[in-house]
C-alpha cells in the first residue's frame, strides 16, 4: 500500500494529465472529425464483447458499471473535476484502497483517451473522407498506432481498478461511509463523483468471483488485441 502522499500526488498529477488530453486548445486532435465516430463504435464493439456478462444476472451489473463508467463512450470529465476539487478531503476520509482505485480509474480514462487521439489521427490519415468505420479500417489504424505495451497497460488497468473495488468492499465500514457521504457530496456539488463510488461498490458487492471475471475480462480483451495486431479477420470473435 503507498503513503497517503504518494498517493494524494499520484492522482494529482494524473488529473492534470487527463485535462491537458481533453483540453480541446492545448490537444487539437479532439476536434478530429473521427473522435466521435470511433469512441461510438469502440463502445458498441465492447457491448457486443461484454455480452456474454450482460447475460448473466450475477455479473451483469458489474459488466453494465465497466461500460458506463470505467471503459465505455461516456464523458467522465464532471466526475474527474470532482475529483480534482476534493483531493485533500479525499485524502483524509477515503480508505486508501479506494483512493487507489480512484486513481487508476482517472489513469484508466486518460490513457484510454490519448490512445483514442492516436486512433482518430490515424484514421485521418487512411481515410480522410470516409466516416462509416468498419473492423478492416480500425484494424489498420489500430496497427498504424501500435503501441503494444500501452494497449496492455490498458488492460491491466481494468483488472486493477476491478481489483481495488473489491478489496475496498472488503475493509469495514466502506459501505456505511458512502451512503453516509451521500447528502453532503451531493450538497457540496460532488454527486458525479460520489455516484461513481456507488455504483462501483454496489454492482462489485454481489458478483462472487471477482478474480474469474476480471480474468475472463482480462482473456477476452488481451486475445483481441493480439488478433488485432496479428491482422486476424476476425479479430473480436470467439474462440
Amino acid at each position: 500500500m503507498q503513503p497517503r502522499t504518494d498517493l494524494h500526488s499520484r492522482l494529482a498529477r494524473r488529473l492534470a494529465l487527463h485535462q491537458r488530453l481533453f483540453d480541446r486548445a492545448l490537444e487539437p486532435r479532439n476536434d478530429l472529425a473521427w473522435l466521435k465516430p470511433l469512441q461510438a463504435w469502440q463502445a458498441q464493439r465492447l457491448e457486443r464483447s461484454f455480452d456474454v456478462f450482460l447475460r448473466d444476472p450475477a455479473r451483469r451489473p458489474a459488466a453494465r458499471f465497466f461500460l458506463t463508467d470505467v471503459y465505455g463512450d461516456h464523458d467522465f470529465s464532471r466526475r474527474d473535476a470532482d475529483i480534482a476539487r476534493v483531493i485533500p478531503m479525499m485524502q483524509r476520509l477515503l480508505p486508501a484502497a479506494l483512493l487507489e482505485t480512484v486513481a487508476d480509474g482517472v489513469v484508466l480514462a486518460a490513457l484510454s483517451h490519448a490512445l483514442d487521439l492516436r486512433m482518430a489521427e490515424a484514421l485521418q490519415a487512411l481515410s480522410p473522407r470516409q466516416r462509416a468505420l468498419d473492423v478492416v479500417l480500425y484494424a489498420r489504424a489500430y496497427r498504424w498506432v501500435g503501441l503494444p505495451r500501452l494497449r496492455r497497460r490498458q488492460i491491466e488497468l481494468i483488472d486493477e481498478v476491478g481489483q481495488g473495488l473489491a478489496e475496498a468492499l472488503r475493509l469495514p465500514g466502506v459501505h456505511s461511509l458512502l451512503r453516509l457521504s451521500r447528502l453532503p457530496a451531493r450538497a457540496a456539488g460532488l454527486g458525479a463523483l460520489q455516484s461513481f463510488l456507488e455504483r462501483g461498490c454496489a454492482a462489485f458487492a454481489g458478483l462472487g468471483d471477482v478474480g474469474d471475471f476480471l480474468g475472463d475480462i482480462r482473456r477476452s480483451e488481451t486475445m483481441a488485441m493480439q488478433r488485432l495486431f496479428a491482422g486476424d479477420r476476425d479479430p473480436f470473435g470467439g474462440g
